[in-house]
């Protein structure tokens, strides 16, 4: 039997920590389980941390072409992955600018989300799974009816990053206020984080189908970290370990077929709109 390999990005703290603490006790000695983040240094600690034999550290930048970079070495490497997990995420408070850190937000939560999806989903073999982490904020029924024509029936991921652009250049030139556009921006990119997950499934969902393949985003809930309690009272909150059960569940058990394309929390798709 051909050994595992499973990817987890933004995965030095936090949720993405917990994502490859579960895969590495859920997987094989046999298997190798990918932790990677922008900082070498961090990247080290944690696979230290972790302690894990089966656990591997990679530096990966998702606001660069780094994933398509590593993608090959795994190729050459490997020959093809079965679990990854894009966490990547720029997070932001609540007295962020939004046009101040609107670049780099976008850059890392959503054209990072569609270059890891063109780096990776070409890797996954009979049975593998890429699993997007969004939120429920990625339903169109948070989005003023005007909008959602930017993101429903899109086709492609460069479909997607277009309209990734416009929204973007709306924030900048501050036509994004004066309009339909909601203040807070994790609204408009959770949507288009699962547009783009909806994009390229509906490319491949045939041919996956046949290879049992799952493409799919999912939402973790509300988690106990210092950035969400920021913005909520989240002492009730699971823990990140917590939190990533019911993602190790979606990337681990059977697949159900109506999880393709679609947004899951906890087993259950989340209503696109």
């Amino acid at each position: 039997m051909t050994a595992k390999v499973a990817l987890v990005t933004g995965a030095t703290q936090g949720l993405g920590l917990a994502l490859v603490d579960g895969l590495a006790r859920r997987l094989g000695p046999e298997d190798t389980v990918y932790l990677t983040g922008r900082s070498a240094d961090r990247v080290k600690q944690a696979v230290a941390d972790l302690g894990h034999a089966n656990v591997r550290g990679e530096v990966l930048d998702v606001a660069t072409d780094a994933p398509a970079r590593l993608a090959e070495t795994l190729r050459e490497r490997h020959g093809g992955v079965d679990i990854v997990f894009n966490n990547a995420v720029m997070r932001v408070g609540p007295d962020d600018d939004p046009r101040e850190i609107i670049d780099e937000y976008a850059e890392v939560n959503n054209l990072g989300t569609t270059r890891v999806l063109r780096a990776f989903a070409p890797l996954l073999r009979d049975g593998g799974r890429l699993i997007v982490v969004a939120s429920s904020f990625g339903s169109l029924r948070h989005l003023a009816p005007s909008l959602h024509k930017r993101f429903d029936g899109l086709t492609s991921l460069d479909e997607v990053d277009a309209q990734v652009e416009a929204w973007k250049n709306a924030i900048k030139d501050g036509s994004a206020r004066a309009g339909a556009w909601p203040g807070f921006v994790n609204i408009p990119s959770k949507i288009a984080q699962v547009a783009a997950v909806r994009a390229l499934a509906s490319q491949r969902r045939e041919q996956d189908a046949e290879r049992d393949i799952l493409l799919a985003a999912s939402c973790p809930g509300m988690i106990n970290t210092p950035t969400s309690g920021l913005w909520w009272d989240v002492s009730d909150a699971p823990s990140p370990d917590e939190a990533a059960l019911s993602l190790l569940s979606l990337a681990l058990d059977p697949i159900d077929p109506a999880h393709y394309g679609q947004l899951v929390r906890k087993g259950e798709v989340l209503p696109w709109k």
